[in-house]
């Protein structure tokens, strides 16, 4: 793998900016890595693994991927590439693909019911595993695309925070790529080869209204 690319030191500099704006990372956190297999969350825990080694605080990093028992999700795959970085990491399957697939009627989204299975699960299983804070991959399209899905289709002004408390108070949400760009991280997840596995939720859905909102902003 190619340590001095410009384009990873272009996002370790952005994430190690965004990280020290908004204080997201202290002295020993242990931070979990949420990796769904998709490039922005890979590409997070890698820039994470390099900034650690010459971070000014001591932190623990450890990936977690949620199996959600999609057909083709194949964990091994991720498994090779944790063994790679050396890195502590943990597979967690919980059938969430069958309970969204039977609850949510034919022509809608998948999105928000599968998002929230997703998140309270991340949250019990960083509870379980000690970590002080779960890093997402969210990165500043996701950003600009939340903002005008809420103008647009809510009515509000609101956008994902760098550094978000849970409502029970018990997990803290950290975005540490608020700061790079999607075709920074597409570029720099073929520049490495990353084992990306798709969605096939989420992503098998084509009128969906962030993706019509990505267009729009495209245009």
């Amino acid at each position: 793998m190619n340590h001095d690319s410009k384009i990873l030191q272009r996002i370790q500099k952005q994430t190690g900016r965004c990280i020290a704006d908004f204080e997201l990372i202290k002295e020993n956190d242990r931070v979990m890595v949420a990796v769904s297999g998709g490039k922005d969350s890979i590409s997070l825990l890698y820039v994470l693994l390099e900034l650690k080694k010459k971070a000014p605080v001591h932190f623990d990093i450890f990936a977690f991927t949620l199996d959600q028992a999609q057909p083709g999700f194949d964990s091994t795959r991720l498994e090779d590439f944790y063994k790679s970085l050396d890195v502590e990491y943990y597979i967690h399957r919980e059938d969430t693909y069958s309970i969204v697939t039977d609850k949510v009627q034919e022509g809608k989204t998948y999105c928000s019911l599968c998002s929230r299975l997703r998140r309270g699960i991340l949250y019990n299983q960083a509870q379980k595993l000690g970590a002080s804070c779960i890093a997402l991959g969210h990165h500043s399209d996701d950003a600009f695309e939340t903002l005008f899905l809420n103008l647009f289709y809510s009515g509000r002004l609101a956008s994902m925070p760098p550094r978000l408390l849970s409502d029970d108070g018990k997990n803290t949400v950290i975005r540490p790529l608020m700061y790079t760009s999607e075709s920074d991280l597409q570029l720099f997840s073929d520049e490495m080869s990353f084992p990306i596995i798709p969605c096939n939720l989420c992503g098998s859905q084509e009128h969906l209204q962030r993706k019509r909102i990505k267009q729009w902003l495209l245009d």
